[in-house]
């Protein structure tokens, strides 16, 4: 069974799976995103995937709960995204890639004047990157660092040397999640997708700079004592979101919320 359930109607049910043109209509971002952010300039919108119990990872990874509903969703978010920014314990445990150019969504891209892929932007403060991996010799876009004023010089030259762009989002060691999000609207890039991890999540909502949450409800099970999706300090006051749609196929559930 496959659904969208947009918060004002649903549509019949049907067997067939969404397209890529339907899944980048329903996940478009705010045509006035730059106006309606928390941060001015930009939307910053989180994707992840839970199990039914809450688990966000399986040893360690998320790719055991997810499908292929799921990765066409990923793919899509991507898609239509200027940046990823991403944890640098993220990258390490999960094996990150550059982002692909995907024919399907070039128009798209080229008609909002968008590269033909997004810049993956990682957020560290150490800087402990192999900057000999693909993610930073063979980006389609320069992979972006985003880290403090205060990390360690010679890691910020490996990294420049390799070819990233180094950008300062912070006045000490760590990255200021507000500042991270400043820096890249203040590059052009105003559509951001975060994938995590949990602990950078947990950041971006603790700050108050969380626009939108995509989440996708695995139907697993994992019990043990995994992560959420966020982790990390705690808000000052519960976050509150609004259901913006639903989409169900082969018992994956895929909400999106925006912020009240």
């Amino acid at each position: 069974m496959r659904r969208l359930l947009p918060v004002t109607h649903q549509t019949p049910a049907d067997d067939r799976e969404w397209s890529l043109d339907e899944l980048a209509e329903a996940y478009a971002y705010p045509a006035t995103a730059p106006g309606q952010g928390r941060t001015p300039g930009a939307w910053l919108r989180a994707n992840m995937v839970s199990s039914l119990d809450g688990a966000a990872q399986h040893d360690g990874r998320s790719q055991p709960l997810s499908g292929d509903a799921d990765m066409r969703i990923f793919g899509t978010l991507r898609g239509l995204a200027d940046a990823v920014v991403v944890g640098a314990e993220t990258v390490r445990l999960e094996g990150y890639r550059p982002a692909r150019a995907r024919e399907a969504f070039a128009a798209r891209r080229k008609a909002a004047g968008q590269t033909p892929a997004p810049a993956i932007a990682v957020v560290s403060a150490s800087l402990h990157l192999d900057f000999s991996l693909p993610l930073f010799t063979e980006p389609l876009t320069p992979t972006l660092i985003l880290t403090g004023a205060a990390a360690p010089a010679d890691r910020v030259r490996a990294a420049e040397r390799a070819g990233a762009r180094v950008v300062i989002a912070g006045d000490g060691r760590g990255v200021d999640p507000a500042a991270a999000v400043s820096a890249l609207a203040g590059l052009g890039l105003t559509r951001l997708l975060t994938e995590g991890g949990p602990r950078l999540l947990g950041q971006f909502v603790a700050s108050g700079t969380l626009d939108e949450l995509c989440l996708t409800l695995s139907p697993t099970m994992t019990a043990g004592d995994s992560q959420r999706i966020a982790g990390g300090p705690g808000a000052l006051v519960p976050e509150r979101f609004a259901l913006a749609s639903l989409l169900e196929e082969a018992g994956f559930l895929f909400a999106r919320y925006d912020r009240i």
